[in-house]
């Protein structure tokens, strides 16, 4: 058998009723948990003031004659004032740390019902949380008032027999015990994971655990996440989904701002991300208020984050962990509080040990790290979204496309295929659909649309073969990403010239001789590569 431990405030109103024979006709809180029946006292840790200590030596006298075998272990405790919260609830862990719990040989009971309104508050919380690994315990009076007449008793074991009994409840915060609270708190965890899926049934097992996961990181958490994946997972839906769940939560109150790190470079990424002042470098005619800033109360998504200077990294870091910042060019700082997602497609880790990347800025923003998988690993979950894009589309543009069975059949089965590659993950999904959704006839996608779409992803798929074997393999995502769009530009050209001046359109204008062959040339000579090679593919 297990014994009972309870841990309780001394009463100094509703313990302290008198003396003399009188004090047994009254109920006192502390002496009846000892007159509970199925309740054996094993230990009683009893909280009390030192100028209460007259009162505490009454109770504890009066409980060795209910209860002889209840050990009472009185706690002094230095409290200035009872109805400070921030003073009880410090108090009040700080016995907790120090004690030690042995939940397999004693179950722990917290006595809410003497001590002020916050001390109840405070052992709430503190069992919430699970610092006392307890349930709280509630005494009442007698339902009636039934005040004994001591004169009626020939002596003081009479009276004491029949002095008032209350009741004692206990209250377990465990929500497995109670069915129906359990079941409304996980309709609602279903519900927020829905959200963040946007009410897309995907099916996909290990998508789904990674969700519900996040459901509760973002449900519980204000810590920076880390989303990783390649381009087009969906890392930027998701922030903005995990956006709306905190909001609908009431967790923040502020907007939600995203930018592109890989957009960011020079005295635009500082001015972007933490605002200049007046006159902070060469055309800073006004002042202006970064993205930090403007994110304060709500949350930021920084996608591409690998993509930040350093520089810009360690104000970041510093805005973080400090929740302020200075803006370019100034002295003062600035305040923002809001929550951070982070998003990259790139290996940070092998980022840090070419330099490119900070550790500490890492280790501060991996505390959630999740990894999203592309369409191609989720091929499963292909036809719900075509569903949701169906939708988005009808929503977007007023009109409900719709396939018929042979056209749908015909396309899920190619899209759920090994032919279907899926480069471009979830946003070459949308666009697949968007195309075949604008030129349906009457909003009817047929076969003839379909096999078109799986004709035009076939070419594009091979084009990008083709290119991928200009690549090399040891670069950046970011020149990855740059070098495709280069070579896509030489290929549509005639001469290396034409190229250049597509690809140089704005920068040559502001320079009085522009060779734009030879550099682009030079930028092709860089990854070893040259205008006849690429012409050639």
């Amino acid at each position: 058998m297990k014994k009972n431990v309870i841990f309780g405030f001394l009463g100094n109103v509703l313990d302290n009723r008198g003396r003399g024979k009188k004090r047994w006709a009254r109920w006192r809180p502390t002496i009846d948990l000892c007159r509970q029946t199925d309740l054996a006292i094993s230990r009683l840790e009893l909280l009390y003031f030192a100028n209460d200590e007259q009162l505490l030596c009454d109770i504890v006298n009066d409980i060795k004659i209910l209860s002889p075998n209840t050990e009472i272990k009185p706690i002094v405790i230095n409290i200035a004032d009872p109805w400070d919260f921030e003073q009880v609830y410090t108090c009040l862990f700080d016995i907790a740390k120090r004690y030690s719990f042995d939940p397999d040989k004693e179950d722990y009971y917290l006595h809410i019902t003497t001590g002020t309104h916050v001390a109840q508050i405070c052992w709430f919380l503190l069992a919430e949380s699970r610092y006392y690994p307890a349930k709280l315990l509630q005494t009442s009076p007698p339902v009636k008032s039934n005040k004994v007449e001591e004169r009626i008793y020939n002596n003081e074991a009479e009276l004491i027999a029949n002095s008032p009994k209350g009741k004692a409840n206990t209250i377990d915060l465990n929500l497995n015990r109670y069915d129906q609270i359990l079941n409304r708190f996980q309709q609602y965890a279903s519900e927020a994971t829905e959200l963040l899926k946007s009410g897309i049934a995907t099916r996909n097992q290990l998508f789904n655990q990674l969700i519900a996961e996040i459901e509760q990181v973002a449900s519980r958490s204000y810590a920076p996440m880390l989303l990783c994946g390649p381009t087009g997972a969906g890392k930027s839906f998701l922030a903005k989904q995990i956006y709306l769940l905190k909001q609908s939560n009431h967790q923040i109150s502020g907007q939600f701002v995203e930018i592109n790190c890989a957009t960011l470079r020079g005295d635009s990424a500082m001015s972007t991300l933490f605002g200049h002042v007046k006159g902070a470098f060469t055309g800073a005619n006004l002042a202006r208020t970064g993205l930090l800033k403007s994110a304060d109360g709500g949350l930021l998504f920084l996608d591409e984050i690998g993509e930040l200077g350093l520089d810009e990294q360690a104000m970041l870091l510093k805005a973080i962990e400090e929740k302020q910042f200075y803006p370019f060019g100034s002295d003062k700082p600035i305040k923002s509080d809001f929550q951070l997602i982070a998003g990259t497609n790139k290996d940070l880790k092998l980022a840090i040990s070419q330099g490119e990347f900070r550790e500490d800025l890492y280790a501060r923003i991996n505390l959630w790290n999740y990894t999203l998988p592309g369409l191609a690993e989720r091929k499963e979950d292909i036809e719900p979204n075509i569903d949701y894009e169906l939708a988005r589309y009808a929503k977007e543009y007023g009109l409900m496309p719709r396939f018929n069975r042979e056209s749908r059949s015909a396309y899920l089965q190619f899209a759920t295929s090994n032919e279907a590659l899926w480069q471009g993950n979830f946003r070459e999904l949308t666009a697949s659909i968007t195309r075949m959704a604008t030129l349906a006839p009457q909003g009817n996608i047929t076969i003839e649309q379909v096999e078109q779409e799986i004709k035009r992803l076939k070419q594009n798929w091979q084009g990008d073969q083709s290119n991928n074997s200009l690549i090399p393999q040891e670069i950046d995502e970011f020149d990855r990403y740059q070098l495709e769009k280069v070579i896509e530009i030489c290929q549509e050209s005639a001469s290396l010239s034409e190229a250049g001046r597509k690809l140089f359109a704005v920068s040559r204008t502001k320079k009085q001789k522009s060779n734009d062959a030879d550099r682009l040339k030079k930028y092709l000579a860089k990854f070893g590569l040259s205008w006849d090679e690429i012409k050639q593919v």
